[in-house]
């Protein structure tokens, strides 16, 4: 008699655990055949407010350490997907109708995406800051801060590139993330957890949800913790929601919409203009020696 095998059941990744879904529902994952390969957590209102706790504690340590030892660590989470690499390639063709090469190639580009992020984390400041020309013997400077915590709600497609990039650009900075991954391929997105767990991503800077994106938006759209929202392919519905619900508690939503190919585009979706979305401007006066 033929063995049956046991599928996996991936959990959240919230504040640093590997919790259950407090809803106890779970969503089976099929692959190309029709054969269940996998179980998710189909992730709830409760668990997005414990995941932007989470990242609201962690905000103000992780937005105080050097933007070098930020690289450091988002340097090592692209080490450790390259280590995995060949285990999302199986987790993206799982779901998705691609080759092994197509698979390989969005592997290989997230974990050039960490590393290009990595690269601006003590940077960006002299890019989109700046000083500035005063009349009078003072010194002005405008330097850019983080802002909180920052959802980042992944497009479909491309499910790990994306996802990464919607993570890595408000990282980067000094913000914290949740992060709610593709509906249609979600695999990637729960091992994306298990790559965080081990690059010494300190507890609660990163918290990724899987299940539908439809069930949680407005909430984050209302939650008052949440500072700004990454957000790509969304419907015209969800997008009115967010920004009504934004414009009540003060949001900053970045959309973004572009066809498959752009994300692949290092000079476009991980240039220093990705990440000043997500950062406040301070500006900064101080007399100078006479």
């Amino acid at each position: 008699m033929s063995r049956l095998t046991v599928p996996k059941t991936y959990k959240l990744y919230i504040g640093g655990k590997f919790p259950r879904t407090e809803s106890g529902r779970s969503l089976a994952i099929e692959n190309q055949k029709g054969e269940t390969v996998a179980h998710i957590c189909h992730g709830s209102r409760k668990d997005f407010r414990e995941a932007v706790e989470s990242a609201n504690k962690a905000f103000g340590a992780w937005s105080g350490v050097t933007g070098y030892l930020r690289g450091q660590i988002m340097y090592r989470m692209a080490e450790m997907l390259e280590g995995r690499r060949e285990e999302f390639v199986a987790a993206i063709m799982v779901t998705s109708n691609v080759t092994v090469s197509a698979a390989r190639k969005e592997v290989d580009a997230s974990v050039d995406r960490l590393v290009r992020f990595a690269g601006w984390t003590d940077k960006h400041q002299q890019i989109i800051g700046c000083a500035n020309a005063v009349a009078g013997d003072y010194y002005n400077f405008t330097v850019p801060q983080p802002q909180g915590v920052v959802v980042a709600l992944s497009p479909k497609t491309p499910p790990l590139l994306g996802l990464v990039t919607c993570i890595a650009a408000p990282l980067c900075s000094g913000n914290t993330v949740v992060a709610i991954g593709s509906d249609s391929h979600p695999i990637p997105t729960a091992i994306l957890g298990e790559v965080c767990q081990t690059s010494d991503v300190p507890a609660g800077v990163i918290n990724i949800l899987t299940g539908y994106q439809k069930d949680i938006i407005e909430h984050v759209a209302t939650h008052r913790q949440v500072a700004a929202v990454y957000a790509s392919d969304l419907s015209k519905k969800d997008r009115v929601i967010l920004e009504e619900g934004g414009s009540e508690s003060m949001k900053r939503l970045h959309f973004v919409s572009v066809d498959e190919e752009t994300w692949y585009d290092n000079s476009a979706m991980a240039s220093p203009w990705e990440v000043e979305p997500f950062v406040e401007h301070k500006t900064i006066w101080h007399p100078s020696a006479c």
